[in-house]
């Protein structure tokens, strides 16, 4: 099953390929998702990385949580499920 990483205070510039690009450095990513605003089509600052595997999500969040990715430091944690 894989692990759903929340990254949070994305620059609205950041796309969702340098999302995969970076994360893929630390591992294999399943999916990547950058929430958009429905209305105006622009970035909300958050996305969800899904990794396969544990040990390279776990990597991936000790790298880039206080990354900084064009001028924000990021929030990487595990994702906390829906309510």
């Amino acid at each position: 099953m894989d692990t759903r990483i929340y990254v949070g205070n994305l620059n609205k510039s950041t796309t969702q390929a340098e999302i995969n690009t970076l994360f893929a450095t630390a591992g294999t990513v399943s999916s990547c998702e950058l929430v958009m605003d429905k209305a105006t089509g622009l970035s909300k600052g958050f996305a969800f990385v899904a990794m396969p595997d544990q040990a390279e999500a776990d990597k991936a969040i000790s790298m880039f949580h206080g990354y900084s990715l064009a001028d924000s430091v990021l929030k990487v944690n595990v994702a906390k499920p829906k309510v």
